[in-house]
C-alpha cells in the first residue's frame, strides 16, 4: 500500500466528491485586504558564501542604502557583504556572525576551539537535503550537530538586530520591528520545502509571525536581479558584447582591466553607501519592446539560477517564460577543485585529518585561496602564490615524516611548484583548470536553456551574483553566447540581488506572471466507472460504488499563474450526513497525475471543516467550495461551506507531513 492510504478508507468518512461542473474563477478582488503601511523595507541577501542587507524608506523609494561597512574584511575582497559564517559557544548559544565569528574562532586555542560550534556555507544544505523537515541537522566544523532551523533563525535574528540598530542610530529613535517589511532572498531553484523553511526560520527570529505573514516576503534571487537590471543606466554596467567603448574603455580592455578601472570608478563614487535608483526605466530597457525576452543568470557561491523573463508594457511588468532552472554550480565548485588538488598532492588522509585537527588553519588556507581565486583572469601570465599556514607545513611534517616541499616534488602535479617563501605557486593554467568544471557546467546548462522553444529570441543576458565578478566566467559566457544576445554585467554585480530585493519589497506586484513549480490538487472520490478505473480503487459505501484516491488537479507544473490568481472547485460530501469534512491537498512534480497514491505525490496540506452545530435546514447536496491562491512564493488554500459560510484556511506546508 502507498504511504498515503486512501483517505476514504482510513478516515472512516467517505470524503468529498466533485460537484460538476468544476470551474475556475478569476477573482480580481480576492486580495483587497488592507495593505499594511511599513516605514521601511529591509532586504536580506542570505548567500551561501556571503550575506548582507540593504534598505529603503517607503517615503523615498529611489534611495537604496546598503548596510554599513563591517569590521574585519580580507585583503583582495571588497566587503560590502559579510561571510555567511556563524559561531555558537560550547553551550550552543549564539556568539557571533560573519568576520567576527571567523576571526574569534580563528584566535581560539586548538584545545578550546574543538568545543565551539562553527558553521560556514551551510545554506547549501537546504538545497541538497531531499526530505527537509523542521528537524534537519547541520554539522559544525567540529562534527557536532545542531538543528538547521536554529542556525538559520540565529543568522536572521543577527541581521534583524543589526538592521534595526542601524535604522535606530540613523533616525535617532528606536525603530520597531513592526515598522519594517522584511524581504529574504532564496534561489529560484529551491524546492518549496526550502522556501517554507526560510519563512519558519524568520518567524523564529521574530521578523514576522504566522498571524502577520505579509510582513515578510520571500523573494527569488534571479527575480530580484531582474527587477534591478530594468533600472540600469548605461553607465552602471559593462556590456561585454558592445564594440563601442563602455565608460570610455574599448571592449578589449573591458574584460579584466576595464572591469577593474570600472570598479575603481565606482569605488570612488561609492564612499556613500546610498544608491540612487532613478525612477525611470533604464536606458537599456528603453531598447526593449513589448514581448522582448531576456535571461538573468544569477551565479553565486552555492548555486547558479537562471530565469527567463518577458517584458509586458506599458508599465514594464515581468512575465516568467520558463521556470527557473540551475544547479549547484556556484563558485564553491572552484574551492572544491582546489581541495581535490591538495588531496592529490598531500594525500586525502592528511587533508581530512588536517581539517579536523586544525580547523582554524584550514579556514585560513581557504581565505588565502579566495583572494587568489579573485585574481584569476583569462590573460594572466604570472603565477598566483598561495600562502600555506605554518601549521599546515608543521602538521604535514609530523604526519608524513617529510616536508611539504618534498611532497610537491614527488607529486606529478605539473603546474604547482613550491616557492622558497613558503607558498604554493600556481601557474595561471593550473588556476584556470580549477574553474573549468564549474564554468563548463554553467555554460552547458545555459546552452540547454537556450535550446528550449520558450527561450528563442533572447535579447539580453544579464550576468549577476558574486561569481559574475570572475573574468573567467565572463569570458566563457561571452564567447559561448555573445553571438546570440548581448551579455550585460551590472557594475556592482555582487549587490544586484540585494538592491533588486529592496525594489521588490517596495512593489511586490511588479512580477505579474509566474510558472507553477509543482502540480497541485486534492484527493477526492469519483463514481466508479467500470473499465476506466482500476478495480483495486473500488470502494462500496451505502450501495454506491466509488473510486478512491482520485487526484483532482487545480494547477499543473509549469502552468503560467498570474499573481494572486485563485482557482476554485466545488465539492460535496460523498455522504450527506457527514459533519466533518477533511480535504487533503497534494503536490507532485509530474504534470499528469491521476491518483494520489502515485510515486512522487506528496501531501502538503489539510483543510478540516467542522460542520457540527450548523443548522439542519441545509440543502441535501451541500456545496463545499475549495479555493487555492497561487502566484506568490507562498500558496494559500481555503474551504467554504456555501450554505453556512463557515470557512477554514491553511497555508501549504511541505515540512510537517
Amino acid at each position: 500500500t502507498s504511504a498515503y492510504s486512501s483517505p476514504a478508507k482510513s478516515l472512516g468518512d467517505p470524503g468529498i466528491t466533485p460537484l460538476s461542473p468544476s470551474h475556475i474563477v478569476k477573482d480580481s478582488d480576492a486580495d483587497n485586504a488592507v495593505e499594511q503601511l511599513f516605514l521601511v523595507v529591509v532586504a536580506i541577501d542570505f548567500g551561501t558564501t556571503s550575506s548582507g542587507y540593504a534598505y529603503s524608506f517607503t517615503k523615498e523609494p529611489e534611495c537604496i542604502h546598503v548596510m554599513r561597512r563591517w569590521e574585519g574584511g580580507d585583503p583582495g575582497v571588497s566587503n560590502q557583504k559579510t561571510p555567511t559564517t556563524i559561531l555558537l559557544t560550547p553551550e550552543r548559544k549564539f556568539h557571533s556572525f560573519g568576520y567576527a565569528a571567523r576571526d574569534f574562532y580563528h584566535d581560539l586555542d586548538p584545545t578550546e576551539s574543538k568545543h565551539w560550534l562553527y558553521f560556514e556555507k551551510f545554506k547549501m544544505k537546504l538545497h541538497t537535503t531531499g526530505n527537509l523537515t523542521m528537524e534537519t541537522d547541520l554539522t559544525a566544523a567540529n562534527g557536532k550537530k545542531v538543528k538547521a532551523l536554529e542556525i538559520f533563525a540565529y543568522a536572521l535574528q543577527f541581521f534583524k538586530e543589526q538592521a534595526l540598530k542601524e535604522l535606530s542610530d540613523q533616525g535617532g529613535s528606536d525603530f520597531e520591528n513592526t515598522e519594517v517589511r522584511w524581504v529574504i532572498t532564496v534561489p529560484a531553484i529551491w524546492k518549496q520545502p526550502a522556501k517554507q523553511f526560510m519563512r519558519q526560520a524568520a518567524y523564529k527570529a521574530g521578523m514576522a509571525s504566522p498571524e502577520n505573514p505579509e510582513q515578510l516576503i520571500i523573494a527569488l534571487e534571479p527575480e530580484a536581479a531582474s527587477i534591478y537590471c530594468r533600472k540600469l543606466r548605461l553607465h552602471q554596467m559593462i556590456d561585454l558584447s558592445s564594440r563601442a567603448p563602455v565608460n570610455g574603455y574599448s571592449p578589449s580592455d573591458t574584460i579584466g582591466t576595464g572591469f577593474t578601472q570600472g570598479k575603481e570608478h565606482v569605488r570612488r563614487n561609492r564612499q556613500s553607501r546610498t544608491f540612487m535608483v532613478e525612477n525611470v526605466i533604464g536606458e537599456i530597457w528603453s531598447e526593449l519592446e513589448e514581448g522582448d525576452r531576456y535571461i538573468v543568470v544569477d551565479s553565486g557561491g552555492g548555486t547558479v539560477d537562471m530565469t527567463v523573463h518577458q517584458i509586458r508594457l506599458p508599465e514594464g511588468h515581468l512575465k516568467e517564460l520558463y521556470k527557473a532552472t540551475g544547479g549547484p554550480y556556484g563558485s564553491l565548485g572552484v574551492d572544491y577543485e582546489f581541495e581535490k588538488l591538495l588531496c592529490k598532492i598531500f594525500g586525502e588522509d592528511f587533508i581530512e585529518q588536517f581539517k579536523i585537527k586544525r580547523p582554524a588553519a584550514w579556514v585560513d588556507l581557504m581565505i588565502a585561496f579566495e583572494s587568489r581565486k579573485r585574481a584569476a583572469a583569462p590573460d594572466r601570465t604570472n603565477p598566483l602564490n598561495i600562502t600555506l599556514p605554518f601549521s599546515f607545513i608543521d602538521y604535514y611534517k609530523k604526519f608524513r615524516g617529510h616536508s611539504v616541499e618534498h611532497a610537491l616534488r614527488k607529486s606529478n602535479v605539473d603546474f604547482v611548484k613550491w616557492s622558497s617563501q613558503g607558498m604554493l605557486r600556481m601557474s595561471p593554467d593550473a588556476m584556470n583548470a580549477l574553474f573549468k568544471p564549474t564554468i563548463d557546467q554553467i555554460v552547458q546548462h545555459l546552452s540547454e536553456v537556450f535550446d528550449k522553444p520558450e527561450v528563442t529570441n533572447v535579447k539580453f543576458l544579464f550576468l549577476v551574483g558574486g561569481f559574475a565578478e570572475s573574468p573567467l566566467l565572463q569570458q566563457a559566457v561571452q564567447s559561448a553566447f555573445g553571438s546570440r544576445c548581448r551579455v550585460i554585467i551590472p557594475q556592482d554585480v555582487g549587490l544586484t540581488i540585494l538592491k533588486g530585493a529592496v525594489l521588490f519589497g517596495l512593489d511586490p506586484a511588479v512580477i505579474k506572471v509566474r510558472r507553477s513549480p509543482l502540480t497541485y490538487g486534492v484527493g477526492v472520490l469519483n463514481r466508479f466507472v467500470e473499465g476506466k478505473h482500476p478495480p483495486e480503487k473500488l470502494l462500496v459505501k451505502d450501495g454506491t460504488r466509488w473510486c478512491t484516491d482520485v487526484f483532482d488537479k487545480f494547477i499543473s507544473a509549469d502552468q503560467s499563474v498570474a499573481l494572486g490568481e485563485t482557482v476554485t472547485r466545488s465539492y460535496t460530501p460523498a455522504k450527506p450526513s457527514q459533519l466533518v469534512i477533511v480535504i487533503n491537498i497534494y503536490s507532485s512534480e509530474q504534470d499528469n497525475v491521476s491518483f494520489i497514491t502515485e510515486p512522487g505525490v506528496k501531501k502538503c496540506g489539510t483543510l478540516r471543516l467542522d460542520l457540527t452545530g450548523t443548522d439542519a435546514s441545509v440543502p441535501s447536496r451541500r456545496e463545499i467550495k475549495t479555493l487555492m491562491q497561487f502566484g506568490d512564493t507562498e500558496i494559500k488554500a481555503m474551504a467554504v461551506d456555501v450554505a453556512t459560510s463557515k470557512s477554514v484556511k491553511v497555508g501549504i506546508d511541505f515540512l510537517n507531513y
